[in-house]
């Protein structure tokens, strides 16, 4: 790794003192005190959970030549170390590891896809596309990582990873000769509170959906969708948005250039989509655009995935001024993503399915899919997170149990908080459904919160025709507790199950 100047890394970072040292050489850049080692720069951000300047100490025994800080209770002058206050750390953290990647995001086109639904797909569909028509891609999502030729899982259970982590893969996406980078852009990733997409250059902004999610976080909606409007203020060439959103209008009035629209439902957009076909497996329809036109197979069900490929045929037809008949036979090639409407099969005489929806809009658009291509029951095994927006639990709660013949509550995160209190709020947008429709009965909803044993019951009451749909988990690798988190991936568990029921 190239040794740094510590003055080039500060290069354009908010700092109110600077004391000690003045221009040490950097040879690292750490914001894990775990992580530090001899002359890197240790900087102090504030966590959700911890406090990184109570690690200053910490730092400074591994060898650290600069500290990067913004509370100075508590810190101790020394004349061998490099002592720089800044007012945001995490913004300066940001722009330190853009300096010390050497601004990497500057030598890319960097595409942003924000909204609550879709994000993981758009990014997928995106990148394929583009690597179809022959660009060299990468990205990063929730589900995965490509900074090279190796597609990664995404382990660090953040959609958006730290400032630090997203430079040093993009300086990695540079090495590698990658021209393009679609980043899946969170609305915590957005904020200016966490500043992680604080430094990247943005060329173009990709909206899904604005729904309900994260406010335990944003604390409202208003300021929910402001930050994911962040994406749309910073990109440089132009923006697209879903016309069939009805927030789209916003996320238009903030953009400073160019926005282009896309529609799975109506015919006034840049693209949209006509007489859609769809089944539990592919969709076909018409695609309209630019006065050309043609039908075309995507081989993913749903409306939701229809939006969701009229927004990544827009994005590459703009950025590269194609005409439409050069995407059409692309979208049947289009692959999902791990996780997302995944069938586990093993033989059983019911479908298995799972998906990663979580949130009140996913479930909306999941559940009437499955239930319009189900002969026998819908069942459903769903929780949700722990330490997040408590209000949408009702919310999927009454939605589940407007298409659900049987409910099943389990652990999803339950974190710190009650797990039985987490369901117990759920089941009560379920039991205000029954009332308020008298077309589901209570005798149908079970909270198991083992999620195992939760899943082993659904199957085991699953008879032939029906669907078992496990939702909330998809591509997760684990499931957090209290302090700890236990290994998990849904399919294997899924299949281990139906195993030990006797299907090969």
């Amino acid at each position: 790794m190239k040794i740094h100047k510590l003055s080039s890394l500060l290069n354009n970072v908010d700092i109110i003192e600077h004391t000690g040292l003045k221009n040490p050489d950097i040879h690292g850049v750490a914001y894990d005190s775990g992580k530090v080692q001899k002359d890197f720069l240790f900087t102090a951000i504030k966590g959700f959970h911890t406090d990184g300047h109570g690690f200053i100490p910490d730092a400074v025994k591994k060898g650290a030549a600069a500290i990067v800080y913004s509370d100075s209770s508590g810190m101790v002058k020394n004349g061998h170390i490099s002592l720089i206050k800044v007012r945001d750390s995490r913004k300066a953290l940001s722009r330190i590891a853009s300096n010390f990647y050497g601004r990497p995001s500057e030598k890319l086109k960097v595409i942003g896809v924000t909204g609550t639904d879709g994000k993981s797909t758009t990014v997928w569909f995106i990148h394929q596309l583009l690597e179809m028509t022959g660009r060299k891609s990468g990205f990063l999502s929730t589900v995965n990582f490509k900074t090279g030729d190796v597609i990664v899982k995404n382990r660090m259970r953040q959609s958006t990873p730290e400032s630090l982590e997203i430079h040093a893969m993009f300086s990695e996406m540079v090495e590698n000769g990658i021209n393009y980078a679609v980043v899946e852009s969170t609305s915590h990733g957005l904020s200016e509170r966490t500043a992680r997409l604080f430094d990247v250059d943005f060329d173009v902004g990709v909206l899904t959906n604005i729904t309900h999610e994260h406010l335990e976080f944003h604390g409202t909606r208003e300021q929910y969708r402001y930050d994911k409007a962040n994406l749309f203020r910073k990109a440089a060439m132009f923006n697209i948005v879903n016309l069939d959103d009805p927030d789209n209008y916003y996320f238009k009035d903030a953009s400073g250039v160019p926005v282009y629209s896309y529609s799975a439902e109506g015919q006034n957009a840049d693209i949209y989509a006509t007489e859609p076909e769809t089944s539990l497996h592919a969709s076909t329809f018409n695609i309209h655009y630019n006065g050309e036109s043609g039908r075309t197979l995507l081989n993913l069900p749903g409306k939701f995935n229809i939006s969701n490929v009229l927004a990544s045929s827009l994005t590459v037809l703009k950025l590269f001024k194609l005409k439409l008949d050069a995407v059409i036979p692309l979208i049947p090639k289009i692959r999902g993503v791990q996780g997302r409407m995944e069938e586990a099969e093993a033989g059983q005489p019911f479908r298995v399915i799972i998906d990663y929806a979580h949130t009140p809009e996913s479930f909306k658009l999941v559940l009437p899919v499955l239930k319009t291509n189900t002969r026998g029951k819908l069942i459903a095994v769903f929780g949700s997170a722990g330490e997040r927006d408590t209000e949408k639990r009702s919310i999927q709660g009454k939605i589940a149990a407007e298409y659900c013949d049987k409910i099943i509550l389990t652990d999803e995160d339950p974190r710190g908080e009650d797990r039985e209190q987490i369901l117990s709020e759920i089941a009560y947008g379920v039991k205000k459904q029954e009332e308020y429709r008298g077309n589901y009965s209570s005798k149908n909803l079970f909270l198991i919160p083992d999620r195992k044993k939760a899943i082993e019951y659904a199957f085991s009451h699953a008879e032939a025709g029906d669907t078992v749909v496990l939702l909330g988990k998809g591509h997760e690798g684990s499931i957090i507790y209290n302090g700890y988190s236990i290994d998990w991936d849904e399919k294997e568990i899924a299949l281990g199950i139906l195993k030990t029921m006797g299907f090969a």
